[in-house]
């Protein structure tokens, strides 16, 4: 059993976690800070929490079992856990129904709102593997999906909604969908050839890379508005500015001619900004409660 779960989370690499989950504790200070002017209590953080560990793991699992054929064909996929048969399809669909079944259960234990959006986080949880099918809008999809994180967060805190969860929603949504597209290039001839659907297989390289940073502009431009309308200060501005940093570095990386560093753009970089965007939040918040 513990074999099979090592291979389950190595399958769904657990450790992008560090991606949206940030962000969700993002949501959750700042829905406190300015409509509470509180911390979130012990009891919102472990139910946020378990709600994001459920919600990733289940639409990571979905998401391989989904794909199971797509990634049987693809050299740069084709080892992963179910084509490789280290795991059978029926043992994630187990570890699929666990996810969800904390997911919902902590949405429950948070508030009413949470669990009236519930339906629509699930809708895009699972939506998001089929939509490479049908439509290159699937980075969009996706980060939707992950923008969902920080207003869930903003939501299992102060049961409301405002324009500024929504900045914060648009501006993690548009720096994943950037980043998924850098990440998606690496598969752009497969797609192609398999009538799958993608920035880069629709657009070519080059012109998914521009796409890329227009996505992330405008994320970059959405964080800097929540430092203009909220009581967030210089140090929640500087962690603006290394965000937007970061963001060139990772462009930086990647050319038309170079995908080599694809790996170190998409996970080492955006699991830095993801904590920065974080980190810098906290010690802002900190010296306004303090102050």
């Amino acid at each position: 059993m513990i074999r099979k779960i090592k291979i389950i989370l190595e399958m769904i690499k657990f450790e992008h976690t560090v991606f949206a989950l940030p962000f969700a504790y993002f949501g959750a200070i700042l829905g406190g800070f300015i409509v509470n002017e509180a911390w979130p209590t012990f009891m919102q953080w472990v139910w946020i929490t378990i709600a994001m560990v459920g919600a990733r793991s289940a639409a990571m699992s979905l998401n391989r079992v989904i794909d199971e054929k797509i990634d049987k064909y693809n050299p740069r996929t084709a080892n992963r856990a179910i084509p490789s048969g280290l795991i059978s399809k029926l043992e994630v669909l187990v570890f699929i129904f666990v996810s969800f079944g904390m997911l919902i259960y902590a949405a429950f234990q948070l508030n009413q709102l949470a669990v009236y959006l519930l339906p629509l986080a699930v809708f895009f949880l699972v939506i998001y593997s089929y939509t490479k099918r049908f439509t290159w809008f699937c980075h969009i999809v996706l980060g939707i999906t992950i923008g969902i994180a920080p207003l869930g967060g903003w939501v299992a805190v102060t049961g409301t909604l405002s324009i500024e969860a929504f900045l914060l929603f648009a501006a993690v949504a548009l720096w994943t969908a950037g980043f998924d597209v850098i990440y998606a290039t690496q598969d752009a001839d497969y797609d192609r050839e398999r009538g799958l659907y993608s920035i880069p297989s629709r657009f070519g390289i080059r012109r998914a890379l521009i796409l890329a940073k227009l996505f992330h502009v405008i994320s970059f431009s959405a964080f800097l508005s929540l430092f203009l309308i909220t009581p967030l200060g210089w140090l929640y501005l500087l962690g603006v500015i290394i965000a937007g940093a970061i963001m060139i570095y990772e462009h930086s990386l990647v050319s038309a001619n170079d995908l080599s560093k694809v790996g170190v753009a998409f996970f080492t970089m955006n699991g830095i900004l993801s904590l920065v965007m974080f980190i810098f939040t906290v010690g802002d918040v900190l010296l306004w409660m303090n102050a």
